[in-house]
C-alpha cells in the first residue's frame, strides 16, 4: 500500500550525517530545508513504498502537534521563534511578580525560571504556567481590569524549532464547528494570540464591535488569518486525520521492555543521529477529489493539543441511540433551523448544567419551543458555572440561571409553558415513542412525551490513535480523558506527561479549557524544548563525542 513518508521523502535531501558533525551543524541545515522547502515539498505529499522507510531515513522531526486549534496554533507561534520580553515601559500591577520580571528584564520569558515566577500567583487555572502567563498577557483580568499587556515579542529566528501542526480542517480547529448563534463565553481580547490584537483584527473587518463578547465564527476567522499574518503556515497541514501514534523504542530506565517496534541493532543506529526517532505518527490527508493519502511521520516530541470536543459524552442509557436524541448544539441548531421543530406542541428536553446546555436553553426559548430542562446537582451547588459569571457581563446566562431556580417542577402543577426546570433528576431511559422517563433523587419517576431530546453534558477527545485510547496519560488510568475530572497527568512547569517522555498536553486536555489559560502550555512546552536544545548544542561544543544527548 503506497504511503507518504516525510522521512522518505526528504531523505534525498538530506546526506547520512556522520558522526563528527555537530549537532547545530545538523539542526542549522534541518531548519534551512524546513525554513525554505518544506511547504512546498510536502504540500506535493509524493507517494513512495511503504517499505521503502522501514529501514534508513535521514531526517525525524523534532515536533509534531496534532490539533491546529488556538493550543497548536500559540505553540506554532512560540516554536517558530516568537520570544516575550518585559516591555520597557511596563509596570506589573503585582509588585512582587513585578520585581522578579525586573530581576532578569534583558531575558525572554521563554529562558526564565517558570516555577520562579509563578510562585504565590492564583488564577483560574490549576496549572501554574497558565497562570502566569495569563497575568503577563492580561493583568488582573479577574477584578474586571482592562491593563494592557506587560509582554513585548521579539521573533528570533534562530530559536525556530521544526515543526509540523496537524489538523482535521483549517487553523482554529472546533472554532469552525461551533453554532454561530452564540456569544464566546470569553471576552474577545481573552480569545486573541500574541501578537495580534483582536479588536485590531475586528476594527479592519467591520466598523465597530458592539460589546466585548463576540461571535465564534469571528473567533474562527480571527485564528485563521492569525497563522496567515503571523507567516506559519509553512507549519500547518489541513485535511489531516491521525490513525495512530507510537513509540518506536523506550528509554533503558523504563520499567519494561515492551513496545519495541524496532530491532535492537536499528535502535543503536537510531541513537546515533541527530533527533531520537522516538515517535511513529501514521494517518491519511483527504485531498481535493475525496481520496485518502496515507502518511507517515517521524518526531522526536509530540505534543497533543486536540481539545475535548471531538466526542460528545453520553448519558449511557437505553434508547439514546434514537434519532430524536441530539448530542451538539450544531445538530439542535440545524434542527430547528430546517423547521423540523417549528409547530410542536410537545417540550424539547434539554439534558446539563453547563453553558452549552444554557445555550440550548436560550436556542429554544428564543423560537418559542417549550423546555425541559434536566440535571442532576442542586440549583445551590456552588461549582455550577453560573456561580462564576458575573451578572451585568453575562446576563443571558442568568437568565438561564435565574428560571432554572425559579421554574422548577412541583407534583402540584404541571410542565410550564415555556420552561421547566427539573433540579436533581436524572433520565432513566428513552422510548421509540418519543417519549422519556425522568427519576428524582427520591426515586419518583415521570413520563414525558417530547419533540426532541439534547444530551450536553460534556465531551471527550478523541485520542483513539494512542495505546488505551490515551487513558493511560490521566491522573486515573482506569477512566477516559476528560477536561474537568481526568485531565492528562503533566508537569507543571514542562506539560510534559507525566508518564510518557517526550509527549507534551496542553490546552483542555490539561484542564485550560478557556483560551486566556492555554497560551501557557506553549509557554512551558516551547520553554521545556528549548532548554533541552540548548543542554545538547552545549554537550556537543564541550566535546561529548557523538553528540548523543
Amino acid at each position: 500500500m503506497p504511503v507518504w513518508c516525510c522521512s522518505c521523502s526528504l531523505a534525498g535531501h538530506f546526506r547520512n550525517y556522520s558522526d563528527t558533525e555537530t549537532e547545530g551543524e545538523i539542526f542549522n541545515s534541518l531548519v534551512q530545508y524546513f525554513g525554505d522547502n518544506l511547504g512546498q515539498k510536502v504540500k506535493a505529499m509524493p507517494l513512495v513504498e511503504e517499505t521503502s522507510f522501514l529501514e534508513d531515513s535521514s531526517v525525524t522531526l523534532p515536533v509534531v502537534v496534532i490539533g491546529n486549534g488556538p493550543s497548536g496554533i500559540c505553540l506554532s507561534y512560540m516554536l517558530s521563534g516568537y520570544r516575550p520580553y518585559l516591555s520597557s515601559e511596563a509596570i506589573h500591577p503585582n509588585t512582587i511578580l513585578h520585581s522578579k520580571l525586573e530581576e532578569a528584564r534583558h531575558l525572554s520569558i521563554v529562558d526564565q525560571d517558570l516555577e520562579y515566577l509563578s510562585e504565590g500567583l492564583e488564577g483560574r487555572s490549576s496549572n501554574p504556567v497558565a497562570v502566569l502567563f495569563d497575568t503577563l498577557l492580561h493583568p488582573d483580568a479577574d477584578f474586571g481590569y482592562d491593563y494592557p499587556s506587560v509582554l513585548h515579542w521579539k521573533l528570533e529566528q534562530h530559536h525556530y524549532i521544526p515543526h509540523l501542526v496537524l489538523g482535521k480542517g483549517p487553523p482554529g480547529g472546533a472554532w469552525h464547528n461551533m453554532e454561530g448563534s452564540m456569544l464566546t463565553i470569553s471576552f474577545g481580547n481573552w480569545m486573541e494570540l500574541p501578537g495580534l490584537k483582536f479588536k485590531d483584527w475586528v476594527s479592519s473587518k467591520r466598523r465597530n464591535l458592539k460589546g466585548d463578547r463576540v461571535m465564534p465564527e469571528e473567533i474562527a476567522r480571527y485564528y485563521k488569518h492569525y497563522v496567515k499574518v503571523m507567516g506559519l503556515q509553512k507549519n500547518f497541514r489541513e485535511n489531516t486525520y491521525i490513525t495512530s501514534v507510537s513509540r518506536l523504542y523506550r528509554d533503558q530506565d523504563d520499567d519494561d521492555g515492551q513496545d519495541r517496534n524496532i530491532s535492537t541493532q536499528h535502535l543503536q543506529i537510531e541513537k546515533s543521529k541527530f533527533i531520537k526517532r522516538n515517535w511513529e505518527i501514521r494517518g491519511y490527508q483527504r485531498i481535493a477529489d475525496g481520496s485518502h493519502v496515507p502518511f507517515c511521520l517521524f518526531a522526536e516530541n509530540v505534543a497533543l493539543a486536540t481539545g475535548t470536543l471531538d466526542s460528545p459524552a453520553h448519558l449511557e442509557i437505553e434508547g439514546e441511540d434514537f434519532p430524536f436524541v441530539f448530542h451538539s448544539m450544531p445538530e439542535f441548531g440545524a434542527a430547528i433551523s430546517k423547521g423540523k421543530l417549528r409547530g410542536k406542541v410537545d417540550p424539547v428536553l434539554i439534558v446539563g448544567s453547563g453553558l452549552t446546555a444554557a445555550d440550548a436553553v436560550l436556542c429554544a426559548y428564543n423560537n418559542n419551543i417549550p423546555v425541559i430542562h434536566v440535571f442532576r446537582r442542586r440549583v445551590t451547588d456552588p461549582s455550577l458555572i453560573f456561580k462564576q459569571l458575573p451578572k451585568k457581563l453575562y446576563p443571558e446566562y442568568h437568565k438561564v440561571y435565574h428560571m432554572m431556580c425559579t421554574q422548577s417542577y412541583s407534583v402540584d402543577s404541571n410542565l410550564l409553558s415555556d420552561y421547566t426546570s427539573f433540579p436533581e433528576h436524572h433520565v432513566l431511559s428513552f422510548k421509540s415513542d418519543m417519549k422519556c422517563i425522568l427519576q428524582s433523587l427520591s426515586g419518583l419517576k415521570k413520563i414525558f412525551k417530547l419533540s426532541a431530546a439534547v444530551v450536553l453534558i460534556g465531551s471527550h477527545p478523541n485520542l483513539s490513535f494512542l495505546k488505551e485510547q490515551g487513558s493511560y496519560l490521566g491522573h486515573n488510568s482506569s477512566q477516559p480523558i476528560t477536561c474537568k475530572s481526568n485531565p492528562v497527568e503533566i508537569d507543571a512547569y514542562t506539560y510534559e506527561c507525566v508518564k510518557e517522555a517526550n509527549l507534551f498536553a496542553l490546552g483542555p486536555l490539561v484542564g485550560d479549557n478557556f483560551v486566556r489559560f492555554l497560551k501557557g502550555g506553549a509557554l512551558g512546552v516551547t520553554r521545556c524544548l528549548a532548554t533541552r536544545q540548548k543542554k545538547k548544542h552545549l554537550f556537543v561544543e564541550r566535546g561529548g563525542g557523538d553528540g548523543i544527548a
